[in-house]
């Protein structure tokens, strides 16, 4: 099984190492420091503009599974390209953004992904991430690897402040066009992992039956994910008591893993609810729910798989931990 490596800055570490990090077919990824003259940098002369080094991430992956091209794709999708004086509210040269090719293919691909999206016509002002040759590249210390799971509510105010995600979310709206960590299995595989119930709801659009199921009246704090893929839907914290006999929510955890289509088996017409990288049905949603929004998604308790607050980070969900975290943690400093 090959390995490679690829090395990409686009601004704060932390926020380019946790997406990439989950991408299927990714090994490892570490924060660290490229692109300077100074050996072993420490993390406050990086900041200090001094070495020449960009905050960058090394990323180990099979190209078996996800190709380079993939990677830069997904990577494209992170910052601001158009930037070269820093990124979002870092400024400063160490936050500005690079692509380090390790070998001359990299490099032939690098330039094409970036020409391409230069023509694209997505941004209004021409890319300038600049695509170099990979130098020595250092980890940073100890305490900002997988920062978005042993600090995820700082880091999850900081990716709110910073003014990242809105950017990305004003220039990259389309979700499928990003590399997606939740694949579909095969239906033979599905057929052996998911029990008859699960299968029949997911798979073949059934309905479980009120008041007996898994989750209609589960109070524990968590999320509900996708029985299929692990894709996050639902909160605790929009769970109510619809006294239907299935588990309803008042709206969706991440409303991009949210596909609503109608829905005309019964005389009059539905707003089916269906996950987005599963395609799993999940149940329906009404206009009769209580406030804020009025709305009432209702799910089979088969279609989901709960994650207990206390398991989230274990489980790869450390981002949805502020959630239940009502202190306040400031911005990166």
């Amino acid at each position: 099984m090959t390995s490679e490596k690829a090395t990409f800055a686009g601004g704060c570490f932390w926020c380019v190492e946790a997406p990439l990090a989950q991408l299927p077919g990714v090994q490892s990824v570490v924060s660290g420091y490229t692109g300077g003259h100074k050996e072993n940098p420490t993390y406050e002369e990086v900041c200090s503009s001094t070495t020449g080094h960009l905050e960058a991430v090394q990323v180990t992956f099979q190209s078996s599974t996800i190709s380079y091209a993939q990677l830069l794709d997904a990577f494209w999708q992170l910052f601001d390209p158009t930037d070269a004086d820093g990124s979002f509210h870092d400024r400063g040269m160490q936050y500005s953004s690079a692509i380090f090719y390790h070998d001359e293919a990299q490099k032939t691909a690098a330039e094409a992904s970036k020409k391409a999206l230069d023509e694209s016509g997505r941004f209004d002002k021409s890319i300038v991430t600049p695509i170099l040759p990979a130098t020595h590249f250092y980890p940073a210390e100890a305490y900002h690897q997988d920062f978005y799971k042993t600090n995820a509510a700082h880091y999850k105010r900081y990716r709110e402040a910073s003014g990242r995600d809105h950017f990305i979310a004003a220039h990259w709206a389309k979700k499928e066009e990003t590399v997606s960590s939740y694949a579909k299995p095969s239906d033979e595989v599905l057929q052996n992992r998911l029990t008859p119930l699960q299968y029949e709801i997911t798979q073949e659009e059934g309905t479980e039956p009120p008041f007996s199921n898994e989750y209609w009246e589960n109070k524990e704090e968590g999320i509900y994910v996708d029985i299929v893929t692990g894709e996050p839907l639902f909160s605790s914290a929009d769970k109510f008591d619809s006294g239907t006999g299935w588990p309803s929510f008042t709206r969706p955890l991440v409303a991009e893993n949210i596909v609503e289509k109608k829905d005309f088996k019964l005389f009059l017409p539905r707003t089916e609810v269906r996950s987005r990288y599963a395609d799993s049905h999940l149940g329906h949603l009404f206009s009769d729910g209580p406030p804020p929004t009025g709305q009432r998604y209702c799910m089979n308790s088969a279609a989901l798989r709960f994650i207990p607050r206390g398991d989230l980070e274990k489980a790869g969900y450390a981002e949805f931990l502020h959630i239940f975290d009502q202190e306040f943690i400031g911005k990166k400093s």
